[in-house]
């Protein structure tokens, strides 16, 4: 075979063998924030996988022995965590992507978030879990500390109800929800407070979630009138009872019943009633047990007991409380949850927003002005 006779048939053959070349296209690539290897990652940036090059199939990602939960968005080239990292926890990640003509890429990570040198958590939380409360209850949370980064910690308070509502902070350490219009009746509300990781302050992150779930009963309105001396309850619009009150005397500040929409807040029979700013030996001094005592103020009043039928219904002689004939503030004392609305009318003394829970004296406007500032709207072009 001559030499030109080779050379053409191994350029044919070079030719044949390129034609049957596959051509792979690239893996797409993953890539996970925080990093792998990470020592002290922020807690509250979160966990945030990418894909380039393909969509996210998977991701798993868990925190110690607890999975992570989170979403991926609309395109699946970005999966984030839902809320706030676990401080001083080790995670672990591993995500799948799928790209052109099936090809598959792979990525794993693990890192430990910062562990940090202040943590605040809920104290407390009003209602409490699988308590049944009136329509006007507010969500009220305290926490361990001071919150400095009330924005973010706002952020990571959800509510699942079904009625608009909104955050007011009356103090540092306490922060409170209102519907805008008062709970519809027979409602359930679950509250939850994500608050494992989120950033409060400097050097300051939240320790622990917490979660809350009631119900919002019957519609219990008690409406007083302390002109006409009386005091009607409706239940789910319906007048259910009618009774005679005598409500402060009026002679003093702290004597006068104050005019307002009052929830009512706690009970006990009885409690002891001492009168304000005075000492035993004092003009007007007392020191009493009354029976069958709903806490409607955090400034000493009461809807509660008390024998004198000669007043009731004619004169106001009470030191602030609004009293009743002893068998219908039982009656009262029984029915009554937390959160159901006294509205008081014919007083010179208005209730105060924070006075015990009197939130519903707010606007709505009035209301949304207390609660952590806003990003300001972008101007339309």
């Amino acid at each position: 075979m001559s030499r030109l006779v080779l050379a053409v048939l191994l350029t044919w053959c070079a030719v044949l063998s390129a034609g049957c070349a596959v051509r792979v296209p690239p893996a797409p690539r993953i890539t996970i924030a925080p990093a792998s290897g990470t020592a002290e990652a922020p807690p509250d940036a979160g966990l945030v996988v990418r894909a380039e090059g393909g969509r996210l199939t998977t991701v798993l990602a868990f925190a110690g022995r607890d999975p992570v939960p989170g979403a991926f968005d609309a395109s699946r080239t970005v999966w984030r965590s839902s809320w706030t990292l676990r401080p001083g926890t080790q995670y672990v990640v591993d995500a799948v992507a799928t790209g052109a003509e099936g090809v598959t890429g792979q990525a794993a990570a693990s890192f430990r978030t910062l562990r940090p040198r202040r943590e605040v958590a809920v104290a407390s939380v009003a209602p409490y879990d699988g308590e049944t409360v009136g329509i006007g209850m507010p969500i009220v949370v305290t926490f361990t500390r001071p919150v400095e980064d009330r924005a973010a910690v706002e952020r990571a308070l959800e509510v699942r109800g079904p009625v608009e509502g909104a955050w007011r902070w009356p103090g540092p350490a306490q922060v409170v929800y209102r519907p805008r219009r008062m709970w519809p009746a027979n409602t359930r509300v679950r509250f939850t407070a994500h608050l494992t990781g989120v950033r409060a302050g400097p050097a300051t992150y939240g320790s622990a979630d917490r979660s809350v779930a009631f119900t919002v009963g019957r519609a219990m309105v008690s409406t007083v009138d302390t002109r006409a001396h009386q005091m009607v309850v409706r239940q789910d619009g319906v007048v259910t009872r009618q009774m005679r009150i005598s409500a402060g005397m009026a002679t003093t500040r702290e004597y006068t019943t104050s005019s307002g929409t009052h929830l009512t807040m706690d009970k006990g029979n009885p409690v002891r009633m001492v009168s304000p700013g005075r000492r035993e030996g004092d003009p007007g001094y007392y020191d009493k047990l009354i029976g069958y005592a709903v806490r409607i103020s955090n400034s000493g009043e009461y809807v509660h007991a008390m024998d004198n039928t000669w007043a009731q219904g004619r004169v106001n002689v009470s030191h602030g409380c609004v009293n009743v004939r002893p068998d219908q503030a039982r009656w009262f004392y029984d029915h009554a949850l937390r959160g159901d609305p006294v509205v008081v009318t014919g007083t010179s003394r208005r209730l105060e927003w924070d006075n015990g829970w009197g939130y519903w004296q707010l606007s709505w406007p009035q209301w949304l002005a207390g609660g952590a500032p806003r990003p300001a709207r972008a101007a339309p072009p």
